[in-house]
C-alpha cells in the first residue's frame, strides 16, 4: 500500500465530500476502505491540521495511559478514541494496547536510536589499602593494558 501525501489526503477528503464512493477512492488511491473512512472521520473532527507533516509526534506515557484507559475503563471503541485524540491511525492505538498487555499493564517507552554494539567491561575494583605494594603495581598494570 503506497503512503499517501498530505495533498493526496486532502484530495481524498474533498472527493468524498463531492460524492465519490469509498470503493472508487479505494481503486484510485490503492488504499484500504477502512483507512479511507478513518481519514474522512479524522478530518471531519479535527480539520486538515490533523494531517501531520514531517516529524513524528511524541506521546508522553501519561497521555498514552489516558488514551488506553478510555478503551479499557470507559469502554470506548479503539477507532472513536483514536479519532478523539487525533491519532494518525487507529493502528497506532492498537499497537500501544498490545504493548501495554505484553508488558503486564505498564506503559513502556521505546528506546530511540540504535542499540549499542559495544559492551562495557565491568572491572572489579579492589580497595588499594588492602593491597601490598606489589599487588597494587600488578593491579594498575592490568588496568592500563585492558
Amino acid at each position: 500500500m503506497p503512503k499517501l501525501t498530505v495533498e493526496d489526503k486532502k484530495e481524498i477528503y474533498k472527493k468524498r465530500k463531492e460524492g465519490y464512493t469509498f470503493e472508487a477512492l479505494k481503486k484510485e488511491y490503492h488504499v484500504n476502505i477502512s483507512h479511507l473512512k478513518y481519514l474522512v472521520r479524522l478530518i471531519d473532527v479535527h480539520g486538515f491540521h490533523a494531517l501531520r507533516t514531517g516529524k513524528s509526534t511524541y506521546y508522553s506515557p501519561a497521555l498514552k495511559e489516558e488514551i488506553i484507559n478510555k478503551v479499557f475503563i470507559h469502554h470506548q471503541s479503539i477507532t472513536s478514541t483514536a479519532i478523539e485524540y487525533g491519532l494518525s491511525s487507529n493502528g497506532l492505538l492498537c499497537n500501544w494496547i498490545r504493548s501495554y498487555k505484553q508488558s503486564k499493564y505498564v506503559i513502556v517507552e521505546k528506546q530511540k536510536g540504535r542499540p549499542s554494539t559495544m559492551t562495557k567491561k565491568t572491572m572489579n575494583i579492589k580497595n588499594h589499602e588492602d593491597m601490598t605494594p606489589e599487588e597494587e603495581v600488578q593491579y594498575l598494570k592490568k588496568r592500563i593494558y585492558i
